[in-house]
């Protein structure tokens, strides 16, 4: 068998179970078994898959049929450019949460004093280990409640070369930021009962449901850091908060609430939905 008849068996295959993207999956799923980048995949396709190299590929594919994602299968997830390992213990990383690091770097521009940075819900590090990458003389703390997610964020700041400037921190939400922050970003569970019952099998069934579940309205975390706030952050620091769909209004009156003379503004995704909350205090 073909690389290129590997390629279109399997994408037959999953398109069959309604796993989406099919043809990107089978790819990906070649790739990952071959060690190919996708430019050498494509000039191989008439190349001969081996019998070890065909069941390493089916086992996969079997995987994938039973919806497990492909990032936990691959052990592999690209985030703002950047490979980072995944598996069960952490939430996969997605892309509208790039917003939060966009607008992140964009705060940090141009200031004189390196800024003391503080990602709660860091998950796989994938923000807290970006905003390492770019701001070099940041001091950057990642804190997550789970110690199984924190070892995937070790694992990801070796990887990535950060390790001595990202300190990973175990606890709940603000009560163990060492210091107060110039800046804050967090990506907490923000979904409702009513969405954890009606998720894809992909997530339903692998992704942590701690990373997900934000009670009843989906805003018990969130509004639980907003609270947090007083002493957490600096004069003129910035907090930025990843919401669901229809959380906004609730989010930005709780900060105005808590902070009358903050800037509080609502940052859509590139699909126009309402996806970051930000607050900045004066000074």
């Amino acid at each position: 068998m073909t690389l290129a008849e590997a390629l279109r068996h399997a994408r037959e295959m999953l398109a069959a179970h309604q796993i989406e993207d099919a043809t990107l999956e089978a790819e990906l799923l070649l790739r990952h078994t071959l060690g190919k980048s996708r430019e050498g995949l494509y000039l191989d396709l008439n190349q001969e898959l081996d019998a070890n190299e065909q069941a390493d590929y089916w086992k996969l594919v079997e995987r994938r049929l039973w919806h497990e994602p492909t990032a936990y299968i691959t052990g592999h997830r690209e985030f703002y450019g950047f490979d980072f390992h995944v598996d069960r213990r952490v939430l996969i990383p997605r892309p509208e949460s790039e917003l939060l690091v966009e607008k992140a770097l964009a705060w940090a521009t141009g200031r004189r004093r390196p800024p003391v940075i503080g990602e709660v819900g860091t998950g796989s590090g994938a923000i807290a280990i970006t905003l390492a990458h770019y701001l070099h003389r940041a001091r950057v703390y990642a804190i997550d409640i789970s110690l199984d997610a924190l070892e995937v964020a070790a694992i990801n700041c070796q990887r990535q070369g950060v390790a001595d400037r990202v300190k990973l921190i175990r606890g709940s939400l603000l009560e163990s930021l060492p210091e107060p922050a110039d800046l804050i970003v967090a990506n907490l569970p923000y979904l409702t009962q009513k969405e954890m019952k009606t998720l894809a099998p992909e997530v339903a069934a692998y992704e942590p449901a701690l990373a997900l579940a934000g009670g009843e309205n989906g805003l018990d975390v969130i509004m639980a850091l907003c609270d947090q706030i007083k002493g957490k952050l600096r004069p003129g620091g910035l907090l930025l908060l990843e919401i669901g769909a229809g959380q906004a209004e609730a989010v930005v009156s709780r900060l105005k609430e808590l902070e009358p003379q903050a800037e509080v503004e609502i940052s859509p995704d590139l699909s126009g939905h309402e996806r970051v909350v930000s607050l900045k205090l004066p000074g």
